[in-house]
């Protein structure tokens, strides 16, 4: 008898595994079995600042502040990751940017945090995990900021400020994806993303998202799935807020995302089958704020969600078995002023729980679906629109919904 392999890893800030194996059916039945265990009981801390006056060409920056992270991947073999992670820290991560003169070239700033994350991928292979991921009472943010209102950003920008509690991502491509994954956070998890500049003659999009809890699955290439996944967010808060403002904006965007658990599964190929057990007992609140004088075209939405769960399979059968209960105030505020310009869009959006569940209609798709929903928080969605001058079109819309559920079978794309 051959046993699998073992490889037990433990750390406090990183680990990853590669197993590559021959396509034979001895190696296939070996298979390999990795034990992961990290414990981050200090903060963990990023940052940096910048003062650049009349760069030529891009401006580029990136800041991350990660408690613990693993991957690994498994290609024409199998592997059973066991997981544990706990974060009992605080991880910042801060940009400040003072962009003084021209900036020629365009900017772009990432600035992430995050408590736990767990990556794992199958090519041609059987991946299985089983994973745990706990982040206890602190503060997970991320913060990005434009300090002087002279910036002027030629060609444009992309910025974005990210905090997440736990994070799982799992891929296949021609493979089988199962397990088991729970998720908990009492933190409070915070992503700003302030902007404060004078000229934007090309697109530029500022963003924030903040998330409890997170899970992502993605498999294709004839695929399967069969997940189980439990998230609770018990923390204060989970806020979201971008303020991007100019005195003159051609192509202008502020956007928020705040969720306190997301759980997202596609499939292509095969069946999908999927168990979420959702609760949220945090605030949730996301605010969008676009300001310009003169402006082209500008937008500001907001999305804030208690629980949330997208299931979508290109193909026959889809199963969802899906529990949710948020007791959290869900609370979504976008806000645009300006005088003088052509388009305006503002969106706000709120749901106390939501789930989306879809399969494939040319291929004689089959979908079932248990779905129960509670939600005892309040939902608000606001919009505030000013045009104090001239505009040739506003666009605005708001939607708040306690329980959301949504199940189709559709046409597959090209």
């Amino acid at each position: 008898m051959v046993r699998p392999a073992r490889i037990r890893l433990a750390g406090t800030i990183g680990a990853t595994l590669l197993c590559v194996a021959a396509a034979t059916e001895a190696m296939a039945q070996d298979g390999t079995i990795v034990l992961n265990n990290q414990i981050q009981m200090g903060d963990v801390v990023a940052g940096q600042t910048l003062n650049v006056v009349d760069a030529d060409e891009q401006v580029t920056v990136s800041t991350s502040a990660q408690g613990n992270s693993f991957s690994g991947a498994v290609e024409n073999d199998s592997i059973t990751v066991d997981s544990t992670q706990e974060m009992n820290g605080d991880a910042l991560a801060t940009t400040t940017m003072t962009l003084g003169g021209d900036t020629a070239g365009r900017l772009t700033a990432t600035t992430q945090a995050g408590g736990n994350y767990l990556a794992a991928s199958a090519y041609g292979a059987d991946l299985r995990v089983d994973a745990s991921q706990l982040v206890t009472d602190g503060e997970v943010a991320a913060n990005s900021t434009i300090t002087n209102d002279s910036a002027r950003l030629l060609a444009g920008a992309t910025v974005e400020a990210s905090a997440i509690g736990n994070a799982t991502a799992m891929g296949g491509e021609a493979s089988t994806v199962t397990g088991v994954i729970s998720q908990g956070s009492s933190a409070t998890i915070r992503a700003s993303n302030l902007a404060s500049t004078q000229y934007i003659p090309a697109q530029a999009a500022f963003s924030s998202q903040a998330m409890a809890n997170a899970v992502a699955v993605n498999s294709d290439a004839a695929s399967n799935q069969s997940l189980y996944v439990r998230q609770r967010s018990t923390g204060d808060l989970i806020e979201a807020g971008t303020s991007a403002n100019a005195g003159n904006a051609w192509d202008l965007a502020g956007r928020a995302r705040a969720s306190a658990n997301q759980a997202v599964f596609q499939n292509q190929g095969g069946a999908l089958i999927a168990e979420t057990d959702q609760g949220n007992d945090a605030q949730v609140r996301a605010t969008a704020i676009t300001t310009a004088y003169d402006y082209g075209a500008v937008e500001a939405y907001a999305r804030a969600a208690g629980n949330d769960v997208s299931v979508g399979n290109n193909d026959v059968y889809v199963e969802i078995d899906n529990t949710q209960f948020n007791s959290g105030g869900v609370d979504a505020t976008a806000t645009f002023s300006g005088t003088n310009g052509y388009d305006v869009y503002v969106g706000a959006d709120a749901v106390g729980n939501s789930v989306t569940g879809y399969a494939c209609s040319e291929c004689a798709g089959y979908l079932t679906a248990t779905n129960v929903q509670t939600n005892n928080g309040s939902v608000t969605a606001t919009a505030n629109t000013t045009v104090a001058g001239s505009s040739r079109a506003v666009i605005t819309g708001t939607n708040a919904v306690g329980n959301a559920a949504t199940f189709y079978v559709s046409r597959p794309g090209p």
